[in-house]
């Protein structure tokens, strides 16, 4: 999608945007009561609302109520609840219009009124069709998009919950037609097709003035909704493939030693073609020494031995976007993975356990989108309208590769996908003690009320919440103390003459428990109590109840996802310092990095993959220069972790953030030594086609000098372990021999900077002639100029 494209994607999201919430806003308070300021009128005002009308109010009600139960003043809680009911109809429209142009389903918002999927519903409903005919077009239309969507519920129950409460706030005729007016422009009938476009509309939903406006009044997030949505930057397709090429990709490039249909689909896989696969037990231990007489071209012309990578069952290969937004990265994942299952059946070590499972071969490629989508794929995400996109998009994918294996008819369903939202237990603390007593053994309701307890940071936090050790530790302790209770004993003659216990303080209730079976099956037994809890009830209290309980299913969802290891994680995390809500946890938990969010991602996330697993990231570049970040790059230039492979990409890469990207890979104990390769893109105006080129370079062996080869142990031993990886190899070795001048001769300081440049600088052409006067008025100030950095 080129600039222009997304521009007017832009303008018709924001438009679409005002639209849906005025118009919500309006339900709201005109027909319901509910004010945006936070007012609510009494119910025995409510009297031209029918008995149906009213028991949805009540609903309503209790959906403000739980939104506050998580910490929220009632004002911003109806504002929640209309950006959320304005979203997910947006949403909607937009995924109804790609079902249609995939054939998915008949036209339902192509021609309005006239679509044919709802003639069709007129026509199999009398009743539907007599409203029609009444002139009551719209609430019949209205209707069928009920229905439609209760349709699609149990494939994509997070946007087309029958809980939500968008379900009966749709807005009215005319806005719904205003709407689908835009969806329909001309100007954007191509974008459907498109796995890309339902990303670019979360992005474009929160409007540019407002990120910019949280930014001028707070360095730092200041909630978890700042925090999504100062972040929202989509990662180019490009960078996404570049990363993905060189993990996932790699991966099982080496399981399948170069035999794979991945060299020609992945266009940005590094292929050296001096490879050398070890055999097992074969090890390799490099010689850093040898770049001290070795050129640039010589080092290209060097074998590379490959350490033996193991075969792995496809469906236990498991990836994870710790920050996946709209999915982008998952999306190109599940393209790779389908290739990577279709090798697998045949493959000589792979094959028997898959043929095993699925003799029939057209079977096994009918459930292997269901499969990806259930083993491989993992997201987290601290907002939830990300999670709604993720889970469409990816759903999406999986219809198209049906289609393209021509099915058409008796599609399997996709009824799981491991998309989960970051954020607190819910926070109906009435609720959680009615639960909790429950629960047998007690031990089981302790544990719960822990992790309710340590769950309270993870809307802010999201993944970079170590829940897991927090919960690992004490669940730990709890079994430590059932297995150092006393056992029982037998009678003696003369108790009267027993040693007295003495009684210790124990923290946790374990004296009922049994077995150790109990402390592999404690979270399920929750998990199935919740479900029981939610149902037992009716009424408001029942919708209540299940409120609690989704939320806390999906805390529990997000704590087994946090305590997994991936063989593969990619992501492109916020940026810019910590929230304030946060840091003095991180930098508990993640002190090395826990200045910088991204750093921190980084490093809480390398820690979760297995051993042979590998990161791609495109973050922030100055986390390779920046000082205070200097124990963190220091962590990548040896072992266990080793940096094996950099697009230094600058600036103009993330949409309009300002921003100096990079986009690098690190493995995890499986490097035969420390050579990496860096490519140089700063400079190029064209990143997309550079990269490529460069790439194609690599892979034929010919020089550049955009591309460098060095031993990372090197960058250890300069001022800082910066990564200055445009140098010659004789320039890195001279400037480690250098002393620093602060330690013999003086302290350097920053030279001259208005601290302020948008406030005190301004171009020539802003200032008249007349008003440059030295000492006087404007004096002239040299800034700028072509990007290299000194250093």
């Amino acid at each position: 999608m080129d600039k222009s494209l997304r521009s007017t994607l832009r303008n018709v999201v924001t438009q679409c945007r005002r639209l849906l919430e005025e118009s919500v806003t309006e339900l709201l308070e005109g027909q319901f009561g509910i004010y945006i300021t936070g007012k609510v009128e009494p119910v025995d005002r409510m009297k031209h609302l029918s008995a149906d009308d009213l028991e949805y109010r009540e609903q309503l009600l209790i959906h403000l109520q739980h939104i506050q139960a998580a910490g929220s003043k009632v004002k911003d809680a109806v504002e929640q609840l209309v950006r959320e009911v304005a979203f997910t109809h947006l949403n909607r429209f937009c995924a109804y219009k790609m079902m249609e142009t995939r054939g998915l389903i008949r036209k339902a918002v192509s021609d309005g009124l006239k679509s044919q999927g709802f003639l069709f519903y007129l026509a199999d409903n009398s009743a539907e069709e007599r409203l029609y005919t009444e002139g009551k077009q719209d609430v019949a239309y209205r209707h069928f998009l009920e229905w439609l969507g209760s349709t699609l519920s149990e494939e994509i129950g997070v946007l087309f919950s029958p809980n939500d409460p968008a379900n009966r706030l749709l807005p009215p005729q005319r806005i719904i037609d205003s709407i689908l007016n835009f969806i329909n422009s001309e100007e954007l009938k191509d974008i459907w097709v498109e796995d890309e476009t339902i990303g670019w509309v979360y992005q474009y939903f929160t409007p540019k003035e407002l990120r910019d406006k949280a930014r001028k009044e707070s360095q730092a997030p200041r909630n978890s909704y700042e925090l999504a949505f100062r972040n929202q930057f989509y990662t180019p397709s490009y960078v996404v493939q570049f990363l993905t090429d060189n993990t996932l990709g790699r991966i099982w490039y080496e399981m399948r030693q170069g035999e794979t249909a991945l060299t020609e689909h992945c266009k940005y896989l590094v292929r050296r073609p001096h490879e050398v696969f070890l055999a097992p037990e074969e090890e390799f231990t490099a010689q850093d020494e040898q770049a001290d007489d070795l050129s640039q071209e010589q080092l290209l012309k060097q074998p590379v031995y490959i350490l033996h990578r193991p075969k792995k069952d496809p469906r236990e290969i498991k990836t994870l976007d710790p920050a996946c937004g709209s999915g982008h990265f998952l999306l190109y994942c599940f393209s790779l993975l389908l290739i990577i299952y279709e090798e697998a059946y045949d493959d000589p070590d792979l094959g028997s356990a898959l043929q095993q499972d699925y003799p029939d071969r057209e079977e096994y490629c009918k459930a292997v989108p269901g499969l990806i989508l259930a083993h491989n794929l993992h997201g987290i995400d601290i907002d939830i309208r990300a999670t709604q996109i993720a889970a469409l998009a990816l759903w999406l994918r999986a219809q198209r590769a049906y289609q393209e294996m021509g099915i058409k008819k008796n599609r399997p369903k996709i009824t799981k996908s491991n998309i989960i939202c970051a954020e607190p237990m819910p926070g109906e603390k009435e609720l959680l003690d009615d639960f909790v007593a429950e629960l047998q053994p007690k031990v089981l309701g302790q544990l719960v009320q822990l992790v309710f307890e340590k769950m309270k940071l993870a809307g802010e936090a999201g993944s970079l919440l170590k829940i897991e050790e927090e919960i690992r530790d004490k669940i730990a302790q709890a079994k430590q103390q059932w297995k150092a209770k006393p056992k029982p004993k037998q009678l003696t003659f003369l108790p009267e003459y027993e040693k007295p216990q003495i009684e210790q303080f124990n923290l946790f209730q374990v004296a009922d428990i049994t077995d150790e079976e109990f402390w592999n099956e404690a979270e399920i037994r929750v998990i199935e109590a919740l479900r029981e809890y939610a149902d037992r009830t009716l009424g408001s209290e029942k919708i209540l109840r299940q409120l609690f309980a989704d939320d806390a299913v999906q805390g529990f969802a997000f704590i087994d996802i946090c305590r997994n290891q991936f063989d593969i994680i990619l992501m492109n995390p916020p940026f810019g310092f910590v929230p304030v809500t946060v840091r003095e946890k991180l930098q508990i938990t993640i002190p090395i990095s826990s200045q910088d969010i991204f750093a921190a991602f980084v490093e809480r996330w390398i820690k979760r993959l297995f051993d042979g697993g590998v990161l791609g990231a495109i973050t922030g570049r100055l986390g390779f220069y920046k000082d205070l970040l200097e124990p963190w790059r220091r962590q990548f230039y040896g072992k266990p972790h080793t940096l094996k492979l950099m697009a230094d990409l600058g600036y103009g890469v993330l949409d309009d953030a300002v921003i100096e990207a990079a986009a690098y890979v690190i493995d995890y104990k499986t490097s035969s030594d420390t050579l990496a390769i860096f490519i140089n893109e700063l400079t190029q105006k064209d990143k997309q086609k550079s990269l490529f080129e460069d790439i194609k370079k690599i892979n034929l062996s010919l020089f550049d000098k955009q591309i460098n080869y060095h031993y990372t142990s090197i960058f250890n031993d300069l001022p800082n372990s910066i990564a200055p990886h445009w140098c010659q190899i004789s320039w890195l070795q001279r400037l480690t021999k250098f002393q620093k001048i602060k330690n013999n001769l003086c302290e350097t300081k920053l030279g001259l900077v208005t601290g302020d440049n948008f406030k005190f600088l301004r171009l020539t052409w802003e200032i008249t002639p007349g008003a440059i006067q030295p000492l006087k008025g404007w004096t002239w100030f040299v800034k700028g100029g072509e990007y290299e950095p000194y250093y």
